[in-house]
């Protein structure tokens, strides 16, 4: 699967346990999004077109109202990365 570099770095944020908070307008659908890794930092590389990117290819996916996370085939498709801690 192709999967741009803004896309990999998305979800390699999720992948170390991040995730997008969203915001939805009255009709229901997304409105804004915000990739927060889990040092509580905002990956400002999130827009609405990544967003819905990864999740028409679901490799992202929300429970029940919750910030969505990274799936297993998310997984699968994040290519490992050095982390520079």
């Amino acid at each position: 699967m192709n999967i741009s570099k803004q896309d990999q770095r998305v979800l390699h944020v999720l992948a170390q346990g991040g995730a997008i908070q969203f915001e939805r307008m009255t009709n229901g659908k997304v409105r804004d999004v915000m990739c927060v890794t889990r040092d509580g930092h905002v990956l400002s590389d999130c827009t609405m077109t990544i967003f819905d990117r990864l999740r028409r290819r679901r490799l992202i996916r929300s429970q029940s109202g919750r910030p969505y996370r990274i799936t297993r085939q998310g997984l699968g498709a994040v290519r490992a990365q050095l982390d520079n801690r």
